[in-house]
């Protein structure tokens, strides 16, 4: 069956490989910081830029099924978005420093312009404290890369080095509850079960 990821995250796209998943990627036109205005709860806000983004695509491709997934961080109750810059992204490693940081995923199928199926997981990543030559040094070795990824990080790089503990689900902190996903696949019959 035909299967879309309505993003180009490359994350996305190489979980969903590895898992032996095929797809294509298609890239969405949601107005992400429109959504994100009318929600004030980190889970409400990844659950409707997951679907958005996935009935965005399937509204142009009824046919397939189309996966939506959007990740939101909330640091002390403050919702973060990726980084305009480089000087932004160290103001928000300076500001996670020392904190927990709470990262929700969530993920969604639509198919015909329908929301099919939803769900959304939650992790909490205890960052230990940043000094500013720390700071300055992650960002020599991982800008512009992290500037595409809400939390400054990709866990799968040297962004683990930030984090003196992680409690949760390793696909749901790289942006993709993809058990979950893989089991609403298999029930669709997406995937052979």
């Amino acid at each position: 069956m035909p299967l879309i990821l309505a993003s180009t995250s490359p994350i996305r796209r190489q979980l969903l490989g590895a898992a032996g998943v095929e797809h294509q990627a298609v890239g969405t036109d949601v107005d992400e910081a429109q959504l994100k205005a009318r929600f004030d709860q980190a889970a409400d806000i990844a659950r409707e830029l997951a679907k958005a983004k996935a009935l965005s695509v399937s509204r142009i491709h009824p046919a397939e099924w189309v996966i939506g997934g959007d990740s939101v961080v909330e640091v002390e109750g403050r919702l973060f978005s990726k980084p305009r810059d480089r000087n932004e992204a160290a103001a928000h490693l300076r500001c996670f420093s020392g904190k927990t940081m709470n990262l929700t995923s969530a993920v969604s199928l639509a198919q015909g312009g329908e929301v099919d199926w939803c769900h959304d997981e939650s992790a909490h990543l205890h960052i230990r404290h940043l000094s500013d030559a720390f700071i300055a040094d992650y960002l020599d070795a991982e800008w512009p890369e992290v500037g595409y990824c809400v939390g400054v990080f990709r866990l799968e790089g040297r962004g683990v080095q930030l984090f003196k503990r992680i409690d949760g689900d390793h696909f749901t902190i790289l942006g993709l509850p993809l058990l979950p996903l893989l089991g609403a696949l298999r029930d669709r019959g997406i995937l052979a079960g």
